[in-house]
């Protein structure tokens, strides 16, 4: 465990030298940490998607898709981190960075699918730079974690929440859910605490107590402040999640594999008793902390995916 540590720990130190020498251009913004299955990126110029691999820089205006069960982690260079989930789609519109300033501006719009945003030391000391849209809601972001969900997923976990009052009609391709994780003004550690506004129908809300969330229901509609349930929690972090496949998921596998060795008795002893979890083994290295939860990133290691995600259908 000790190496694998030593060299998820050396792949982030070089990933951050190589985010040192990018240029601060307009153009790239930063680099992917972490891919799980199938993640299709689209420039603005290219006339196809292309599959998003570990370490492949990113652009501004790269157009993400993740397909099911897919996720993608995306260092930017501010040290900003951002994640999608699975059915996912975002676009970089805006991304300055000044170095020398410790400056950045960040603007993302989310089309859909569950995300994560954790501040920079950039956005931490230039707060109120960064800037995430759902499709009808804009989401300010002051140094602190944010996490939010847009469409049907939004919409399914809102449909559990005790403390969503007076919502009425609710859009489920449009409808958005975001929550605040911190750190909050009981940050301890030299934590600077931080905050988030969202605002929609001509409204906004400022939250900056961890836990504390806003659902949005339907275009025009005034954001409504509750705090977010334990059952909620565990869908963004299931969502989230840029680890291999769950111990289901591995599960069904070997079943697979089981019932495929019995078919093909012509297979060696050695190749029987493969591991299947080969192909899927990540590494998780702390990146930083918000207010009492700390927050990881997901180095993978070998070169293939899920075989669970090769089977999902290309979102293009």
């Amino acid at each position: 465990m000790k190496n694998y540590v030593h060299r998820g720990v050396s792949l982030v130190s070089a990933m951050a030298v190589s985010l040192a020498v990018f240029p601060a251009t307009s153009q790239t913004v930063g680099v992917n940490t972490a891919v799980r299955n199938i993640v299709k990126v689209k420039a603005n110029a290219a006339a196809s998607a292309v599959n998003a691999r570990v370490k492949d820089r990113v652009s501004q205006g790269n157009d993400i898709v993740t397909a099911p069960a897919s996720t993608l982690q995306i260092l930017l260079l501010d040290q900003s981190s951002l994640t999608v989930g699975p059915n996912g789609r975002l676009i970089v519109d805006r991304f300055i960075y000044d170095p020398n300033r410790r400056a950045s501006a960040v603007g993302v719009s989310i089309v859909k699918g569950a995300f994560r945003f954790l501040s920079g030391k950039s956005t931490h000391a230039n707060p109120g730079q960064t800037t995430l849209r759902t499709p009808i809601a804009s989401i300010g972001i002051r140094g602190t974690m944010v996490e939010g969900q847009v469409g049907q997923i939004a919409a399914n976990v809102a449909k559990g929440e005790s403390g969503i009052k007076g919502a009425g009609a609710v859009d489920p391709k449009t409808a958005s859910l975001i929550v605040l994780r911190g750190p909050g003004p009981n940050a301890v550690g030299g934590e600077t605490p931080g905050e988030i506004t969202v605002t929609s129908g001509g409204k906004t809300v400022t939250i900056k107590t961890p836990g504390q969330s806003v659902f949005v229901p339907r275009n025009g509609a005034a954001p409504i402040v509750f705090s977010l349930s334990v059952l909620g929690y565990q869908s963004f972090d299931s969502a989230l999640r840029t680890s291999p496949s769950s111990k289901s998921s591995v599960q069904r596998q070997q079943n697979q594999q089981a019932r495929s060795n019995a078919q093909s008795p012509v297979r060696t002893a050695s190749r029987n008793t493969e591991p299947t979890s080969k192909s899927a083994h990540g590494l998780e290295i702390g990146l930083a902390a918000a207010g009492a939860a700390a927050v990881g990133i997901i180095i993978a290691v070998s070169g293939k995916s899920d075989k669970e995600g090769q089977r999902a259908a290309s979102p293009f």
